[in-house]
């Protein structure tokens, strides 16, 4: 059982390419659907100057388990959007060893 239950609705999107209207292609990004999951906040930093500075948060995030090359199952590249927020992906693992639930270490970047 996951400490906390699976309460936060996220999207799982992953970028795609998109044309551009140029002859050439832009970077979007897709949703692939809809996770529930429990979230603990990591640790944080601020990065850059005094005028533009970025304040990164690393989350922990756990949904359901999916088997390996699963859509519902996230990789690292992809994100998690919940309303303007955005936890972009960095590595994920089985959180036990059924593999009912992973583990999304992901970071969310914010402007200060």
């Amino acid at each position: 059982m996951v400490m906390g239950g699976l309460s936060r609705r996220l999207v799982l999107e992953m970028r795609v390419r998109v044309p551009d209207g140029a002859g050439g292609f832009a970077e979007d990004w897709a949703g692939l659907g809809i996770l529930w999951a429990a979230m603990r906040p990591g640790s944080a930093r601020r990065v850059g100057a005094d005028e533009m500075s970025l304040s990164r948060v690393g989350w922990r995030i756990t949904v359901r388990g999916a088997p390996v090359g699963s859509p519902a199952r996230p990789v690292a590249g992809q994100r998690f959007r919940e309303g303007g927020r955005v936890f972009a992906i960095r590595a994920v693992r089985e959180a036990d060893a059924a593999g009912e639930h992973l583990t999304c270490f992901a970071e969310e970047e914010t402007a200060q």
